[in-house]
């Protein structure tokens, strides 16, 4: 056998590892996939079968009495869509305006990375710090107590690493080109960023956002401290009104009620996945229609 036989020969033979790997990491990730999505439609599923007996017009329409074991969760879901809206209007404006203020005006100096860092460190510190913040700054410093404008403000600082990071990711991937070919143009910086930049990071964007999203609109801690109220039995009127919470319903049914119905609290948390399952599709929905003008 020549040498270019025995090249040709091992290289076929390197070429079949390869494949073979690739396609054992392939199929090892996808057997992964498939388990975390058996989890999360498993978790689905129980919450429906558990909780769908509960859900009505009257639990949905009305007030709790009889110390909650009886009624609906009405005032919970607004209480929880004011919170979400709160810290939407909040967060969102910080949280894109910093984003484009790290990527595309700062300089690249140490204590730029320390911002950077601290944002990301952010991200990681236990919800029940941010709600002792809340507690302490807003509810007691501040003197709003316990209120809408309090637990918005807790649950905007809880998001806005989750904003910051994800926006100013989006942005970063926005090539290059781009920007030079709009300032050749004429166009300053900040209508660069407006008119070019922002529209096409903007799915990432609303990734980040719905992330928030989510997390904000279930979380306990934080408006366990700033916002949450046991029982409220009047609307809220202001934003310096105490509002019930579905999470915290959630948690006071489980913990604080004596032989609480079980269809109450499997009821509760459908109404909260279902919740949070809407923002994320909403999201979703406006992601894609926007990459869909992006191609036209």
């Amino acid at each position: 056998m020549n040498k270019a036989n025995k090249y040709n020969l091992a290289a076929g033979i390197s070429m079949k590892r390869k494949y073979i790997t690739q396609k054992f990491f392939y199929g090892l990730l996808l057997f992964i996939t498939l388990i975390v999505v058996a989890f999360v439609l498993g978790i689905i599923i129980y919450l429906v079968v558990k909780g769908a007996g509960a859900i009505n017009w009257e639990f949905l329409s009305q007030r709790p009495r009889n110390g909650m074991r009886e009624g609906g969760i009405f005032p919970a879901i607004l209480g929880t869509l004011y919170l979400v809206i709160g810290t939407l209007i909040i967060s969102l404006p910080i949280g894109i305006f910093s984003a484009i203020y790290l990527s595309e005006y700062a300089k690249k100096n140490t204590l730029t990375r320390i911002i950077k860092l601290s944002i990301v460190n952010m991200a990681g510190v236990p919800s029940v710090v941010f709600g002792l913040f809340g507690l302490g700054f807003f509810v007691i410093l501040l003197k709003f107590g316990k209120s809408i404008l309090a637990g918005s403000l807790t649950l905007a600082f809880l998001i806005l690493p989750v904003i910051i990071i994800a926006t100013e990711e989006a942005i970063r991937a926005v090539p290059d080109t781009y920007r030079q070919a709009s300032l050749a143009l004429g166009a300053t910086k900040w209508q660069t960023i407006i008119k070019v930049i922002i529209p096409q990071a903007l799915p990432g964007i609303i990734t980040g956002s719905v992330l928030g999203i989510g997390r904000a609109a279930g979380e306990t801690a934080p408006i366990m401290f700033t916002v949450a109220a046991f029982s409220q039995p009047n609307l809220p009127n202001s934003i310096f009104s105490q509002v019930m919470a579905l999470p915290f319903h959630l948690y006071a049914l489980a913990t604080q009620i004596t032989n609480p119905p079980e269809d109450k609290q499997w009821g509760t948390a459908l109404v909260l996945l279902m919740l949070v399952l809407f923002f994320a599709i909403v999201g979703t929905a406006i992601r894609t229609r926007t990459r869909l003008r992006k191609k036209e």
